[in-house]
């Protein structure tokens, strides 16, 4: 056996350091000292008699021999935890960690659990809502709901996906906003309060847009409110302080209740598709697959 491999342990440690580009960060992740850290790395470059390492202000950055060394090892960590993980599989009953938007957690997972734990009350689940693309298997995430607008979501090497369709936007309001602005057709619009989303993926120009309607000439007019998201569109409709374009999937149960109006049967021309990431090699895969069958039995 090629003796080299008796720097293991220090391997673990490279790859965290070179990961994070932060010799504290390694050393708080692998709940060591940053001296130990440090020591393990000088120890390894010694061995190896190659640099890699420099430190440039408060991070650490790999050399070219670094970069090399990093990738063989993440490979080769990553087939000894899928050889481990196959060997490992855990029983049905336990937890699941799910990430997804913070508007689809609060708006749709979080009403619905319910219904998987009069099932499953054996499997408990913790929500992660999250708008940015978190990293699953360095966050202990098992499954992440995500959104695209595009017609294929890009999926990091190792992971699957599923296509769990497609979800569309409607402009609504609360039913005492419509009645007070006596809101019958697109151009009575003008005269409300637009509530625009600020990454303008789901814009009202594009809505007007695919009404024939000039939407740069009513969007110009005032006043306005920008939101950050889905979740506090639906909020401010919902209290009567305008009209939002929302996800129907979101806004159908306020909608079923009487507390929103769906204004037109009108689209908006940009279009959510819905996918489910997950490991299929991880431990937890035969309650992933049981979260994921009653994902797709939910969703319309």
């Amino acid at each position: 056996m090629d003796q080299r491999l008796r720097y293991l342990g220090t391997l673990r440690c490279f790859e965290s350091a070179a990961r994070l580009q932060s010799y504290t960060q390694a050393a708080s992740e692998l709940n060591i000292t940053q001296a130990a850290v440090s020591q393990q790395m000088r120890q390894l470059e010694s061995a190896l008699a190659v640099k890699l390492f420099v430190r440039k202000g408060r991070n650490m950055h790999l050399t070219e021999a670094g970069e090399v060394l990093l990738m063989s090892t993440q490979s080769g960590f990553k087939r000894i935890i899928d050889g481990l993980n196959q060997i490992q599989t855990q029983e049905l009953a336990g937890s699941l960690t799910i990430t997804s938007t913070q508007s689809f957690c609060s708006l749709w997972l979080m009403p619905n659990l319910c219904s998987f734990y009069e099932s499953h009350d054996d499997i408990q689940i913790r929500v992660l809502g999250s708008n940015h693309l978190e990293d699953i298997r360095l966050n202990h995430i098992d499954i992440a709901i995500r959104f695209s607008t595009k017609a294929h979501l890009s999926c990091p090497a190792g992971l699957e996906q599923i296509y769990l369709g497609e979800d569309k936007n409607y402009p609504v309001c609360s039913p005492s906003y419509k009645e007070k602005l006596q809101i019958h057709s697109v151009s009575d619009l003008a005269r409300c309060n637009l509530i625009h989303h600020d990454d303008d993926k789901v814009s009202w120009e594009q809505w007007f847009e695919s009404q024939g309607v000039c939407g740069q000439s009513i969007c110009a007019k005032g006043p306005h409110t920008r939101v950050s998201s889905n979740d506090m569109a639906l909020s401010a409709a919902l209290k009567g302080q305008g009209v939002a374009i929302v996800s129907k999937e979101l806004f159908l149960d306020f909608q079923q209740a009487g507390l929103v109006v769906q204004l037109f049967d009108a689209p908006h021309p940009v279009v959510w598709q819905r996918y489910v990431l997950y490991d299929p090699h991880s431990p937890k895969r035969k309650r992933i697959q049981v979260f994921i069958d009653w994902l797709i039995s939910q969703l319309p």
